[in-house]
């Protein structure tokens, strides 16, 4: 039996983003979308609530202040008590997973969307995901851009305006463009 293109896609494989089981999952999200982004005005508590009708899973405590932006939303995982500022976007085509307690600043990117390399495959307009995983107590700067299969360990600091193309142990400080490794 052929997977669909939802299948495809949950499994990190090329895939068409256009299906129609698609278009629907992501009509859904962009209903929810506009009513979240239209709750700053709420206490957090209730937009902690609509945050729960959306996410995959969505840990006590946590705060998400709209705007905020992402594909689907069930493939989101946030841990208890993490923060995420004003205007977010998450690219959640397959799992992306935030840890307890970790800060994240305004404008930051978590993708995990990506295209084939081979153009041929591009011209088709097939595209393909790549998880990310960012730990446990991690504070990560405005601005910052995390693209598709990172992993940021439990502890790690990502500088404001980062640009992360790789992984980030636990504890460790990342900076710059691309982000590097700041020595000890």
């Amino acid at each position: 039996m052929e997977k669909t293109q939802k299948e495809r896609m949950l499994a990190g494989e090329l895939y068409l983003a256009d299906s129609p089981e698609l278009f629907e999952d992501n009509q859904r999200i962009s209903t929810w979308l506009t009513r979240y982004n239209a709750s700053l005005a709420m206490p957090p508590d209730k937009r902690h609530a609509l945050l729960t009708q959306a996410l995959g899973y969505v840990g006590s405590g946590v705060n998400i202040r709209p705007p905020f932006f992402c594909d689907y939303g069930y493939n989101i995982s946030i841990g208890e008590n993490s923060f995420m500022n004003f205007n977010c976007v998450i690219l959640d085509v397959v799992k992306v997973t935030i840890g307890r307690h970790t800060q994240i600043g305004s404008a930051v990117q978590i993708l995990t969307a990506d295209h084939p390399r081979d153009p041929k495959l591009r011209a088709q307009s097939l595209e393909f995901g790549r998880p990310v995983e960012i730990g446990s107590n991690v504070w990560i700067g405005s601005g910052a851009i995390i693209l598709p299969g990172v992993k940021i360990g439990d502890d790690a600091i990502i500088g404001a305006g980062a640009v992360v193309t790789r992984d980030v142990p636990n504890g460790a400080v990342a900076l710059g463009n691309p982000a590097r490794i700041k020595p000890s």
